[in-house]
């Protein structure tokens, strides 16, 4: 296993972990100071609680050199509104366990009942794809299941 620590070089807070953050390119550990950043479209980044920071990701990188191979990056990607929409939809129904109407769906996640069902529809696409690829969990003989595959001696 890896181990991750300030450098050496005993700077201003060498031992206080959060004045570091670490490169999204190299991964290398950067004194906050000295870190660069850009704020870029991602499709993917989804806030925690804001809906107006969502669609936006903070990269952040050691070097210019870097930032730009980053930003290029994200550039090159497509935004992908209904994987946005799916996010949303997710964020909203985090506190529910029982099933909930489109229309509260669509009002709780900031989307019309159009863009909801466009991001439910994606989400399912996806985990589809999931399933196909990797199978299900659920079901019986799979990983995941107490009688599947590595469940217990012999396997």
């Amino acid at each position: 296993m890896e181990h991750y620590e300030p450098p050496a070089d005993g700077g201003a807070g060498a031992h206080d972990a959060s004045a570091y953050d670490l490169c999204d390119h190299c991964g290398q550990v950067v004194l906050g100071e000295e870190l660069l950043g850009a704020l870029v479209p991602d499709s993917s980044a989804v806030h925690a609680s804001d809906p107006a920071l969502d669609g936006r990701r903070v990269i952040t990188a050691c070097s210019a050199e870097h930032l730009a191979a980053l930003v290029d990056e994200y550039r090159g990607r497509p935004f992908v509104p209904e994987e946005q929409w799916a996010a949303k939809v997710c964020r909203a129904l985090a506190d529910y366990e029982e099933p909930v109407p489109l229309a509260v769906v669509a009002a709780l996640s900031g989307l019309s009942e159009h863009q909801a069902q466009q991001g439910v529809d994606w989400h399912n696409a996806r985990a589809r794809e999931w399933r196909a690829q990797y199978g299900d969990p659920d079901a019986p003989g799979e990983y995941g299941d107490p009688d599947g595959p590595g469940a217990g001696p012999g396997d």
